[in-house]
């Protein structure tokens, strides 16, 4: 071989070697700059919820803290999507069914959340949960949030049921706020003789109608007899179950309700009374942001009471309608059950906090650091309702079975209609399936 020949063939061995060392480090840095896109990408929490309505006081405490936690931490950020109450209950249910919920989503306790947590889908939070985190809940807030002992979610409020007066028109008619039975019903016949509307209710969505016979059997029975009852349908052939079906019917007969109660909705009910066209609603303190908006005409003269008593009856005026049980859980198929449960810790706290100030609902979280002076004078009565309390049964729709549930709210409707005896009404309600008890 020549020499020249020699010298060529080395000069392109040395540049074969070069761009091979250089092809191999423009890899390298392009793999390492890959690894650190994809490492620098954050991790996406889905939440679901109902919180549609900016002008709903829950909406934005939720937001806030989702928001807040967005900026606490850059690689773990939540999305959130949210559909109006029914039709929210239908895509969770389905999404739940088809295994294909999100990360994080709002519940309803008892009877709607259980078969979800029987059937595996719902994450159990105990071995997640931070150390200090339920030292920070008032007690008994995190009861209905127990499945055979274990926890499930982390609730942010505690919702009561009271009667809502609109003083002015009890003036106008004449009349004192009822604290008996007999008082209410005597309200009524003053209150239509004065051609105001006693009480709004929107039996169309049937659970705003079955408070009225809830409330009116936990005055009759009292709340322990009630549970019981609840816990074993044969007992609803009580006599004071019938005596409650009976008062019912006997307001029914009064004109005490709206005479478009069968075809008004839960949000039209709230607006009448908002706009002062009804003297009286039994309801939960979620309503109170709806009547303390600057469209209410009843603001400043709606007072909150306990409902009355029934002579003789078993109940007092310190048992109330409610409890704690709606929250958010988390599935137990996301990646990412420890952030998830992070979050799940992070708005509960935030929320229920920030909530309870503006008027959302009762915290399930410790207040004693917060200013409480701006609170609405409307949520003060309430709170101060709360603290009165001695026995709480939570709604009975998230207590019996979800058949049974509809099947309750379907024989209160009857009543309301007029088309059942308060004698059947018993009967049926005896007959629920015991098999599930």
């Amino acid at each position: 071989m020549s020499k020249l020949m020699r010298v060529i063939l080395l000069t392109v061995i040395v540049i074969s070697l070069l761009f091979s060392q250089t092809a191999c480090s423009i890899k390298m840095r392009f793999n390492k700059t890959s690894r650190e896109n994809v490492a620098s990408e954050p991790e996406t929490l889905i939440l679901w919820h109902q919180w549609v309505n900016v002008s709903n006081k829950k909406t934005n405490p939720l937001k806030n803290a989702i928001r807040e936690w967005n900026v606490q931490n850059p690689n773990i950020q939540v999305k959130e999507l949210s559909w109006n109450g029914e039709q929210y209950k239908s895509k969770i249910r389905t999404a739940l069914a088809a295994n294909e919920a999100p990360d994080l989503f709002y519940m309803w306790g008892g009877s709607f959340v259980e078969p979800y947590i029987s059937g595996g889908n719902i994450l159990p939070l105990d071995s997640y949960i931070n150390a200090g985190t339920l030292d920070k809940l008032v007690p008994g807030a995190i009861d209905y949030c127990r499945f055979d002992g274990k926890i499930y979610s982390l609730p942010m409020y505690i919702f009561i049921a009271s009667l809502y007066c609109n003083t002015q028109l009890f003036e106008q008619a004449g009349v004192k706020i009822p604290e008996t039975y007999d008082e209410l019903l005597d309200a009524v016949r003053k209150l239509r003789a004065k051609g105001i509307i006693p009480v709004v209710v929107g039996e169309k969505d049937r659970w705003t109608g079955m408070y009225w016979y809830n409330i009116l059997a936990m005055r009759q029975a009292g709340n322990q007899v009630c549970l019981n009852a609840l816990n074993n349908p044969a007992q609803f052939e009580n006599q004071a179950f019938e005596a409650a079906a009976e008062k019912l019917l006997q307001l029914v007969n009064a004109k005490a309700f709206n005479n478009d109660a069968l075809s008004t909705s839960f949000n039209d009910m709230v607006v009448e009374f908002s706009q002062g066209k009804a003297a009286m609603m039994y309801q939960g303190n979620w309503v109170e942001s709806n009547i303390e908006e600057s469209e209410s005409t009843t603001k400043k003269y709606v007072t909150v009471v306990p409902f009355p008593v029934i002579t003789g009856g078993g109940g007092t005026l310190k048992e109330f309608y409610g409890g704690s049980a709606d929250g958010y859980y988390v599935n137990i198929n996301t990646r990412y059950r420890q952030e998830a449960v992070n979050v799940l810790e992070f708005i509960s706290e935030k929320a229920g906090r920030e909530g309870y100030l503006s008027g959302a609902g009762f915290s399930c979280w410790k207040t004693d650091d917060l200013d409480k002076s701006q609170m609405s004078p409307i949520s003060k009565q309430s709170l101060k309702l709360m603290e009165t309390g001695t026995s709480f049964v939570n709604w009975w729709d998230t207590i019996l079975p979800a058949a049974d549930a509809e099947t309750h709210k379907d024989l209160v409707a009857e009543l309301f209609a007029g088309r059942m005896s308060s004698k059947e009404f018993a009967r049926k309600m005896a007959g629920l399936n015991k098999s599930v008890y």
